[in-house]
């Protein structure tokens, strides 16, 4: 019988999380995406995306547009669904579905750090010249690896 650590064998605890992560992107910055080096508890210094943990009830959109304003300040004017991507990272302990998504800012519109304690802070990056793997949060990794490229979706021909 499974108790309150076990279930089918698996240890409760270790359960996937669900995390959003957001490729902004702005007409001011072309082939950009906004990246910040991430002070992670457990995972040291990674250059990451804007983002957090999918919250009870909450659309993915919904937590994006959250996520981007705590984090940064800036205000999507549009959302859309970018990819997904299944991160173990077992050396941590942590397993998470990363849903990925598309958001884009007006002209004229620049990231500030609102959580200094999580971001040394927000630069745009070319994504044709990005950061070596070794440095990049695994789920950023992961979606880059698989080859999704956030400049070759339908909503950024629109552009």
């Amino acid at each position: 019988m499974a108790d309150a650590e076990h279930e089918n064998g698996f240890d409760v605890e270790l359960r996937p999380k669900v995390g959003v992560g957001v490729f902004i992107i702005s007409p001011d910055h072309p082939n950009c995406v906004l990246i910040g080096l991430r002070n992670g508890s457990r995972t040291g210094k990674l250059y990451g995306l804007p983002g957090g943990h999918l919250e009870f009830g909450e659309e993915w959109n919904e937590c994006a547009v959250r996520e981007v304003q705590e984090e940064t300040g800036l205000r999507l004017t549009r959302v859309d669904f970018a990819t997904v991507v299944n991160v173990v990272w077992r050396e941590h302990n942590l397993h998470y579905v990363d849903i990925m998504m598309l958001g884009v800012v007006n002209r004229g519109c620049e990231p500030q750090n609102l959580e200094p304690d999580k971001c040394e802070g927000w630069q745009w990056c070319d994504w044709d010249n990005f950061p070596a793997p070794g440095e990049l949060f695994l789920p950023l990794k992961l979606v880059r690896e698989q080859g999704f490229n956030p400049f070759r979706t339908k909503s950024t021909d629109e552009l």
